[in-house]
């Protein structure tokens, strides 16, 4: 297992990065409130880790997320997300707050923006990893 937190002085632990040799999975859990910066910089971290490990799931938990969703929807489509499909991500689980404005994300067209991998977003943690877990067992690609 490979660990990474990321803290401000005011935000401890605001992300936490865990890396599963075994799973072939990076969790990255999200809590407290996550200003732009620190959002883009659990990115970058996150990137980093898919470019040094082999991996093809991501689970993404913002659970325990305050405040508004990271708000930078383009910048995840059209950055990010090919940097990690070209570090081989697969299988994202996306883990929303249950009654959170993500949930209606669900049904709007900016959904097809991730092409690169097959994308899934869930509101309970559990669902999540069975998805992702079913996903390594028959992989689509």
């Amino acid at each position: 297992m490979i660990e990474n937190l990321l803290s401000t002085p005011e935000c401890l632990d605001y992300c936490q990065l865990r890396y599963s040799v075994e799973q072939k999975q990076l969790t990255v859990t999200w809590q407290g409130y996550v200003t732009g910066p620190m959002a883009y910089e659990g990115a970058q971290a996150a990137l980093d880790i898919l470019r040094q490990y082999p991996c093809c799931c991501l689970l993404n938990d913002n659970t325990d997320l305050e405040g508004p969703w990271f708000d930078s929807m383009m910048w995840v489509a059209q950055r990010w997300a090919p940097a990690a499909a070209q570090a081989g991500v697969q299988y994202v689980a996306h883990v929303v707050r249950a009654g959170t404005l993500a949930t209606t994300f669900l049904g709007t067209p900016t959904h097809h923006l991730f092409t690169q991998f097959e994308i899934q977003f869930f509101d309970i943690l559990a669902e999540a990893n069975d998805w992702l877990a079913s996903s390594r067992q028959h992989p689509a690609h």
